[in-house]
């Protein structure tokens, strides 16, 4: 609806498996190889990504992959092989800090950096890779990878002028959802703003093709097409100077995002919480990153660098978080 069918389909979507294909203890915790405890939580929580983690112990992207160099897909089916399937109680993440430079050009092996921020250019390196293969592929068939069929989904963003009621919709793809807090108190709220309807006057003003001229417009945003993961980051950044929100914002542990979508109407969209980030420390710009996650067994655990313990479902709802990954 409105938007372009895509000609090529990269990973068929039914190939997708939500479920742990085999069910053990949590595996390794990571060595922190100086400040790189921002890069372990996300390797973390990628790792437990039922539906990315049976994709890269399956074997199939290096089986086929003839690309030379760096490849972000194949250095994550070996981590998330070496995380769960040896016996060792630490693992070393070297590969990915040599090759920190491609992940992300403002990464420095031995410089503190965001999760949230490494997040983003992880995907968008497991997506390159997904696509080095592919030649002149169309936008749409770009959104039909591993990557984009496990994080992806569309958001609608409808502007209304408010002088003539003329309607224009445009369709973007996300992998990531970013959320202010400075009011809201908890997930449910914060979501409850970002698809509300927001007016655009003065310098904000759009001009309208109907009137052809610059009108006051309303503008909304809502999720269009759910992902199979919603993974959300709850923006801590006051402001440019590293300025800290550190007020706990409730998160549940079952979502349901059938409320924010453009269409309200029809069955729930449950969610599970399975990872989130917590940053401890007074501003955005020091501190520390751990991580909680659930292991295949079913079970809940605190993973920081190279510890990981057993904890309780009530423990990891009363979390300072800051990034939240919810399946389907």
């Amino acid at each position: 609806e409105g938007m372009a069918l895509p000609q090529r389909i990269l990973f068929p979507p039914e190939k997708i498996c939500m479920d742990w294909q085999q069910r053990q203890r949590p595996g390794a915790g990571l060595c922190n190889l100086g400040n790189t405890c921002y890069i372990n939580v996300i390797l973390q929580c990628l790792t437990y990504t039922p539906p990315l983690a049976n994709y890269l112990l399956s074997r199939d992207h290096s089986q086929s992959c003839d690309q030379q160099g760096f490849c972000m897909m194949c250095i994550m089916e070996e981590h998330v092989r070496k995380v769960l399937c040896s016996s060792a109680s630490v693992i070393w993440p070297r590969a990915v800090v040599r090759d920190l430079k491609f992940i992300g050009e403002e990464f420095e092996p031995d410089m503190a950096g965001d999760a949230y921020e490494f997040l983003r250019c992880a995907l968008e390196a497991m997506q390159r890779a997904c696509l080095s293969a592919s030649t002149d592929i169309d936008i749409s068939s770009q959104t039909t990878t591993i990557i984009h069929q496990i994080f992806g989904g569309f958001l609608k963003t409808r502007v209304t002028c408010l002088r003539c009621q003329a309607v224009s919709d445009s369709y973007k793809a996300f992998l990531h959802v970013l959320l202010d807090i400075k009011a809201p108190s908890s997930l449910t709220t914060a979501l409850e703003d970002f698809v509300t309807s927001k007016k655009l006057k003065g310098k904000y003003c759009l001009k309208c093709s109907k009137c052809e001229k610059k009108v006051t417009a309303s503008n909304r945003v809502t999720v269009h097409h759910v992902p199979k993961v919603f993974t959300v980051c709850l923006e801590r950044a006051a402001d440019h100077t590293g300025k800290k929100i550190s007020k706990i914002v409730e998160y549940p542990e079952y979502l349901d995002l059938r409320p924010y979508m453009s269409d309200t109407a029809g069955e729930p969209l449950l969610y599970s919480l399975y990872a989130l980030v917590v940053h401890s420390g007074d501003t955005c710009l020091d501190g520390h990153f751990f991580c909680y996650t659930k292991a295949s067994n079913g079970l809940w655990y605190k993973m920081d660098d190279e510890s990981v313990d057993n904890c309780g479902i009530h423990t990891v709802l009363r979390q300072q978080a800051y990034l939240l990954f919810y399946a389907r």
